[in-house]
């Protein structure tokens, strides 16, 4: 029985420290991830909930408001009050001052304050311009989710990348070693000069280089990629998706033929809403000249003694109690209300001239990543043509060079220009997919 239960305990112990270490996720998977744990994400809806409640704080503004204060006064000097000699003294010298001390010793009262705003143009626009506050808040959401979609996109191309290209140059060494091997007992038996030998050492060396630079780029893109999906870079990651599979998924001509709303991309609804802050900020100098009417109810107790005794169960309170309604109307500013007027108005007509100008800019922004992506299409498949023709050119060299019809130069060069192709493809397999990306954030589709 104790051995079954360390056994449990064991198997619980590795299933939560696996689940707890590994992340494993396809591109969509790590997008989807991205979108509930990275850093800025978790802010922006920090923003909204903040936002929410700065729309409460306007709307209770309107509402009913009670506040109540309780008061105590100890009389240490009384303040004197000075009259006639004969005021309350008709036989009294008439030039005389008479000194009086009015009030007790303790003071002490407590009041509730009921008020309630009837009308205010300026409640009416600030309610408006709360929700256009909330608005704002929801856009950048909005913009902050398309913008880590595709940091994540090209991150987690950028580490595809990576690995396939270290793929590729640890298969190049492996035939550049094995080449300069034959090479070396070619020499040895005198048939070649020892110049073969030691160009082929030089391009052995370009290659070890380039792969231990290319192992040490992937350690950083995929800290890259962890930090942008919000995990701790000390966590391991294994990326699920193939750069070709990717690549076939994103090569789509169509798409990039759809027609183009800019009212759906986000930086327009984000321009549409400024110039609504702007219209309402208009409203609202305008609103300032209307009365303000507000209602207020007071209820109260006081009480006076020469000594402490408030809280004595015969101390005597006396109640009060007023209602009242206040009604202010700006009559005179000088102008200072006009000139705010047309400040708000100049602000407005530019936040409308700035949303025409990213309308346009807009456009030509689609136009360009329309072009691009189409482009990216073109150059994949040219370079898929070009590493076949560059497979084959660096085949025939070789088989040229190991039978004495080519110069090491030669071969060389053929190597070179293989090594390039290679990475000119898978260039172009993740710029078809960074170009996708961006053309999608454009038209904002999810």
């Amino acid at each position: 029985m104790k051995n079954k239960l360390v056994l449990t305990l064991f198997l619980i112990a590795f299933a939560l420290n696996a689940q707890e270490q590994n992340y494993s996720y396809t591109l969509e998977q790590a997008i989807s991830h991205a979108l509930t744990h990275n850093y800025s994400v978790i802010n922006a809806g920090r923003d909204i909930a903040s936002a929410q409640q700065k729309k409460w704080e306007t709307t209770a503004a309107g509402l009913p408001q009670i506040s109540g204060n309780v008061g105590y006064l100890k009389n240490i000097d009384f303040t004197l009050s000075g009259v006639s000699g004969n005021a309350f003294n008709p036989d009294g010298d008439p030039n005389g001052i008479s000194l009086f001390a009015f009030g007790t010793k303790h003071n002490m009262n407590g009041q509730l304050t009921l008020s309630q705003l009837l009308f205010d143009g300026s409640y009416i626009v600030a309610l408006q311009a709360s929700k256009t506050y909330l608005k704002f808040y929801e856009n950048a959401q909005k913009k902050t989710n398309t913008e880590i979609r595709e940091m994540v996109i090209n991150a987690y191309g950028n580490v595809l990348l990576t690995q396939e290209s270290i793929l590729i140059f640890g298969k190049n060494k492996a035939i550049l070693e094995k080449t300069l091997s034959d090479t070396k007992e070619t020499f040895k038996n005198g048939l070649i000069e020892e110049e073969n030998v030691e160009q082929l050492q030089i391009t052995l060396a370009s290659v070890n280089s380039n792969l231990n630079n290319l192992k040490r780029v992937l350690g950083i893109a995929n800290n890259m990629l962890k930090i942008t999906l919000g995990i701790d870079i000390d966590k391991e990651l294994i990326l699920t998706d193939k750069l070709d599979n990717l690549t076939i998924a994103n090569v789509d001509l169509a798409f990039s033929q759809k027609d183009f709303n800019v009212s759906d991309n986000i930086d327009y609804q984000m321009g549409a809403n400024f110039e609504k802050q702007r219209q309402l900020e208009y409203k609202l100098e305008r609103y300032k000249a209307l009365p303000t009417l507000a209602a207020a109810y007071n209820l109260g107790y006081n009480s006076f003694a020469n000594e402490f005794s408030f809280f004595n169960a015969n101390q005597k309170w006396n109640n009060f109690s007023n209602i009242g309604v206040n009604l202010s109307v700006p009559i005179f500013s000088s102008l200072g209300r006009y000139a705010k007027t047309q400040q708000a108005k100049i602000a407005l007509e530019q936040a409308q001239t700035k949303l025409s100008e990213t309308k346009q800019k807009l456009n030509l922004q689609y136009s360009n990543a329309k072009s691009e992506y189409e482009f990216s299409l073109e150059e994949f498949a040219t370079s898929k043509n070009n590493l076949n023709l560059a497979e084959r050119i660096e085949k025939k060299q070789q088989i040229k060079f190991a039978e004495g019809l080519s110069t090491s130069f030669d071969f060389s060069e053929a190597q070179r220009q293989l090594y390039t192709t290679q990475q000119n493809y898978l260039q172009s397999m993740v710029n078809i997919i960074n170009k996708k990306a961006a053309l999608e954030k454009v038209i904002n589709k999810n």
